[in-house]
């Protein structure tokens, strides 16, 4: 029994250690996710944004998912300078512009909340640092991703 209770207390101990860094809540973190400060330096080429037909299955279940991406095509130099609240740097990831070059963007309500409201920023013609500064500041958690997606 004692071997047993060692043994499992064990596998919890290992399952924390190494889930602890994923397992902080967004909304509890209070350090600033990557960005960069400027758009992308003149000759760089971003990553492509997936396009619509490269979503499928969980990743296409619900309009506003392909929406975010195809607003996000339009945008992406913006997206380059924004942070990303789901703290997805942990896995690499350099700004909001990095979570919609694969299936993350889809996957996540804050980069998608985050996407409209930097869309619906840039056509009240915000400047980057002005749309980054609502971004910190918490305002993309009013998007209503429905909504959002109709009215883009």
């Amino acid at each position: 029994m004692l071997k047993r209770t060692l043994t499992l207390s064990l596998v919890i101990a290992a399952t924390m250690a190494v889930s602890a860094p994923w397992g902080v809540s967004a909304e509890g973190e209070e350090r600033l996710p990557a960005y960069h400060q400027g758009p992308p330096p003149a000759g760089v080429k971003l990553a492509p944004i997936l396009g619509k037909e490269q979503l499928w299955g969980e990743n296409a279940q619900y309009g506003f998912q392909s929406r975010a991406y195809q607003i996000a095509a339009k945008i992406q130099p913006i997206l380059y300078q924004m942070p990303c609240y789901c703290y997805c740097d942990r896995m690499g990831h350099k700004s909001l512009h990095s979570c919609f070059e694969n299936t993350h963007g889809a996957q996540c309500a804050t980069c998608m909340k985050e996407v409209f409201y930097a869309y619906q920023m840039s056509k009240q013609r915000k400047t980057a640092a002005q749309i980054r500064k609502g971004i910190i500041a918490g305002e993309w958690k009013q998007i209503d991703l429905e909504s959002a997606a109709k009215a883009n």
